[in-house]
């Protein structure tokens, strides 16, 4: 695969993952169609070497794993960490509103939105909805709209005239979606749902009784730029890094044991069940090696690779950044380092991706906020302090962080995957 049907593949990729459930969908449907055993964390397991599996949990959250034929104690595993979650709009559970004669949904923020580039945009909505069926049970389906269903209207110069120096907003009633005109019947949000389930299919429906829904910009992604040196899209953070651990995964061969883990929930501080500071990449790990004994000894011939977008340097405001440490679009990826423990990488893991880096004649950047600036962080630090493993946190350069639309370049993820699929690998992933 060339950088041309690489971005190709990642476009596809991004247009079918509007949420962390329909990111995990299109991975499950790959890894399927690449031979992997779905597991249940319900079942009793009986992993064999040269087999390669994966499980999901709560639909949002999935680790996938080869298990190697190479000695665990002696090679250990190569981890990739990831993250299916974008700061986005939520419908809350009872969402319906009543305005001027205009039927609204209420909304809440989910992670650290940029909620200006939210208004005047063609919006849809998907996720994932809980239904009784008429047999009684509780089922889930995945609902996705598809089309430009709402949108969040700016308010008119006219109407204030101090809104380019002064306007905020208020998160609460300013960025309320108009979906119609109101009827003179109260509209049942929950009755709207089950009429589109139903034209989407699904026909056993007694009645929805829950969901997680997420609205999304229907705009596509796109190769932009006089030379098409550039990527946008919804959700570059962190689906790009999604589908680049995912091609350094499928690349590999059986040799070397090799996992994959993206988990939900990051932008909102990762503690949940299917979060990076929950357990699952730790109760997968104490079913696959029992004796914690050896579970330790695989885990520190181990490596994680946290992979999460980095700020590019914003031509606008470039004094947003430390001068000597400035990653650029289309440089090639950036190890991301803070003395302060927000991202995992060390001396040691920063010398070893340099060094693949090199070997492969890869470009490779470093990210250190400014000193008088915050710092965000990852799942990096998480996972290296839940399990011991050493860890390194990198990512592709972007602009426009947890916006509605992102950007990156265009040679940067291949660049990327270039790095992770040599990592993988590697029999010796520490010298």
């Amino acid at each position: 695969m060339n950088n041309i049907e690489f971005n190709q593949d990642l476009i596809r990729f991004l247009s079918a993952s509007k949420t962390p459930f329909h990111a995990v969908r299109e991975m499950a449907s790959r890894l399927l169609a690449a031979g992997y055993i779905e597991l249940s964390e319900r079942d009793s397991w009986v992993l064999q070497a040269g087999q390669s599996y994966f499980l999901t949990r709560n639909d949002s959250s999935i680790l996938a794993f080869v298990y190697g034929q190479a000695d665990l104690d002696t090679n250990g595993i190569r981890m990739i960490g990831a993250h299916t979650d974008s700061p986005c709009l939520k419908v809350k559970p009872h969402p319906e509103l009543k305005s001027a004669g205009y039927f609204q949904l209420g909304v809440e923020v989910y992670g650290g939105a940029l909620l200006n580039p939210w208004f005047d945009r063609d919006l849809s909505l998907a996720g994932k909805v809980s239904y009784r069926c008429t047999q009684g049970k509780i089922k889930q389906t995945l609902i996705d709209f598809s089309k430009a269903i709402a949108v969040i209207p700016s308010l008119a110069i006219h109407l204030d005239r101090d809104a380019n120096q002064k306007r905020s907003i208020n998160k609460q009633t300013d960025i309320l979606p108009v979906l119609m005109r109101a009827e003179e019947k109260q509209q049942d949000f929950r009755a709207l749902l089950q009429s589109e389930l139903v034209k989407q299919g699904v026909e056993d429906i007694d009645e929805v009784l829950d969901y997680d829904l997420s609205f999304y910009d229907v705009q596509a992604p796109a190769l932009v730029g006089l030379k098409d040196e550039f990527l946008t899209s919804a959700r570059l953070d962190n689906l790009l890094s999604c589908y680049v651990g995912l091609q350094a995964l499928l690349d590999g061969d059986t040799k070397e044991s090799r996992l994959l883990i993206c988990n939900d929930h990051e932008e909102v501080g990762s503690r949940s069940a299917c979060g990076a500071q929950g357990p699952m990449l730790d109760n997968f790990l104490n079913r696959l090696i029992p004796n914690s004994d050896q579970r330790i000894r695989v885990i520190q011939s181990s490596l994680m690779v946290s992979a999460d977008n980095a700020h590019g340097v914003h031509p606008n405001f470039a004094d947003k950044h430390d001068g000597n440490h400035g990653p650029k679009l289309n440089d090639g990826p950036v190890i991301k380092i803070n003395s302060n423990q927000s991202y995992a990488t060390n001396s040691h893991t920063s010398a070893i991706f340099r060094n693949w880096c090199q070997a492969l004649n890869v470009p490779v950047q470093a990210f250190v906020t400014r000193s008088d600036m915050g710092c965000g962080s990852t799942i990096g630090p998480i996972t290296a302090g839940q399990l011991g493993v050493e860890a390194i946190d990198v990512g592709v350069p972007t602009f426009a962080m947890h916006s509605i639309r992102e950007m990156a370049g265009s040679k940067d993820a291949y660049y990327l995957f270039r790095v992770l699929s040599h990592y993988v690998k590697q029999s010796q992933i520490k010298s």
